[in-house]
């Protein structure tokens, strides 16, 4: 599954969960390859162009996201994650003024309860898939 060329490794939280993203580079082969919780969704082999963008969406809703490559200098590159068109730590910061996130263990299962700027519905996540309660 993952090869020794990963080069970037990120957690992203959502409201459906929190999603590993890894990047993997050979940059002497020019791949590129993005994993979202040990699942391949973006593959390019033979990439001329060491830098540049990569897109591809992130957890259940879809959530915009893009893996950037730049050359620092020669032959090292400085990978970050963009989620929503947001550096991962501008949107972790925004994210947090406008929702509220808590775990709570209920039954025996955990649950991952998020309130949103709405305000209007909670809304109750398993750790692993998810699943909607009533409106508040």
């Amino acid at each position: 599954m993952l090869s020794g060329d990963v080069v970037g490794v990120w957690d992203v939280a959502l409201s459906d969960g929190v999603h590993r993203v890894e990047f993997a580079h050979g940059t002497t082969s020019g791949k590129r390859v993005i994993y979202v919780n040990g699942q391949e969704v973006v593959r390019r082999d033979w990439m001329f162009k060491l830098v540049g963008r990569e897109a591809f969406t992130v957890g259940g809703a879809h959530t915009k996201a893009s893996v950037s490559i730049d050359a620092v200098s020669g032959f090292a590159y400085e990978y970050s994650l963009e989620v929503d068109g947001k550096s991962l730590e501008k949107f972790v910061h925004d994210r947090a003024s406008v929702t509220h996130t808590w775990h709570v263990r209920v039954g025996g299962e955990d649950w991952r309860v998020v309130l949103g700027e709405a305000a209007s519905l909670l809304k109750c996540f398993l750790l692993i898939g998810w699943k909607e309660c009533c409106p508040i």
